[in-house]
This record gives structure tokens, sequence and C-alpha cells, in this order.
């Protein structure tokens, strides 16, 4: 499989060393330092994104415009989301975007929502996320955090909405956001009351999980068309 990579920072080196070891070829290696290499998209069966939030929309109709599938993971842009589906749409394109493409984090969103559902009917308990990053990741709340909540208010009806940072309104769903390094990623959905107190979390050790995982959605992804999601892959 020819592999362009838009985005050739840690992420995009770390899925290349896999890419690698599975035998298939990099056919562009996009950065702020190669803008050109965006040309070469057109030779590639998938492009995996990984960039910057400002650059990613111009990079997602890049892909769309040469007929390619992409995998996207890069945040802090959804609220273009609409917009972007809609070119993709319109291209007959493929886009698959994830907060993260971690096996363990997905199952965790899964668990999230369970638990959520359960805990919708005791009041008692109030519920909060808490994310840890390294200093060098630009959004926050992190993705992942904003999915978790997502799906903490799909199935939580007495919380409406979240914030960044600590809320007196009991509709609220707070995200607390830390930037310490190093610190790949780990995220608590913690659920407090007077009595006691239930938690659950993810830590990742590193980004293999991460890289790996998108690597393994572009395999999956290269003959698919439309708006795909992790769901669709993992079939959780």
């Amino acid at each position: 499989m020819k592999i362009a990579l838009i985005g050739y920072g840690k992420m995009g080196k770390a899925i290349e060393v896999f890419a690698l070891q599975r035998n298939h070829r990099i056919v562009a290696r996009v950065d702020a330092d190669h803008p050109t290499e965006i040309l070469k998209i057109k030779e590639a069966d998938v492009a995996i994104e990984f960039s910057q939030p400002n650059a990613v929309i111009t990079n997602l109709k890049a892909c769309f415009d040469a007929q390619v599938p992409v995998v996207c993971g890069t945040t802090g842009w959804l609220e273009r989301k609409n917009e972007v589906e809609t070119c993709c749409k319109d291209h007959n394109g493929t886009l698959l975007y994830a907060s993260n493409f971690s096996l363990g984090v997905n199952i965790f969103f899964k668990l999230n929502e369970i638990l959520a559902e359960m805990m919708d009917k005791h009041a008692a308990y109030d519920v909060a996320i808490d994310e840890i990053h390294h200093t060098q990741k630009k959004d926050a709340p992190s993705g992942t955090a904003i999915t978790l909540a997502e799906g903490v208010l799909h199935k939580m009806g007495r919380k409406k909405n979240w914030v960044k940072g600590d809320s007196k309104n009991e509709n609220e769903l707070a995200i607390h956001s830390f930037r310490e390094d190093p610190a790949p990623g780990t995220h608590t959905v913690k659920y407090t009351s007077a009595i006691d107190d239930i938690e659950i979390k993810h830590t990742a050790h590193s980004r293999d999980g991460f890289a790996l995982g998108a690597l393994l959605v572009a395999e999956w992804i290269q003959d698919k068309k439309g708006i795909l999601h992790m769901g669709d892959f993992l079939k959780l």
C-alpha cells in the first residue's frame, strides 16, 4: 500500500515505522518544511493526516480533490466538521476521523457510555473528566476528552453540555486539562458523591498504540467510501 503522511511530526514518524514494518511504501511526507509534498498525494492509496488545527481543513480538502481516502487524527477543528463532511460527500470521498485510534481508548469510550447510562439514575453522583497531556499539545481539552464528554452527554440526560474548567451549574460537565512532561495521555472519568467515588481511567504509555491503530484503519479504509467512524472499523 502506498501511503501519504500528512504531518510528519512525532506521530507521523511513529506511523512510518509501523508502515515500513508492514511492507507499505511512503510516497509523501508533508510538513511545514516540505509543503509541496502535498502534490504527491495523488500517488497514494491512502493518506494519514496528523498535522495542526490550522492546516487540517486544507489538507483534508486536498485529499478529497485527489480522490484519496484519508484517515485523520488531528484534533482542535471540529467546529468545521460539517463543512468538511459536506466537502467529502460532494467529492464522493472517504474520511475517517477519530480523536484517538488506540484500540484500548476506543474500548474505553464504549465503557464510558455504559457507565454513564448506569449512573444517570443516581443523581447523588456528579461527574467530571480530567485529561493530562504533554506540554506540546496545542488544544485543550483534548479531542479524546471531548469524545468522552460527548459519550457522557449522549447517555446522561441530566448533563446538557461540557465546559472547560470548573462549573457550578449541575447541568454542565467539567473537563479539566493539565499539561505535563512526559505524558502521552491520561484520561479519567470520575463520579463523586458524599459517600464514595467511582472512576475509570485510561493511561497511554507511548504513541505506539495510536500510531499502529491509525495504520490499521488506513489499511481497512482504502477500498471504502463515505464518512466512516472507529465504530465501523472495530464493530464495538
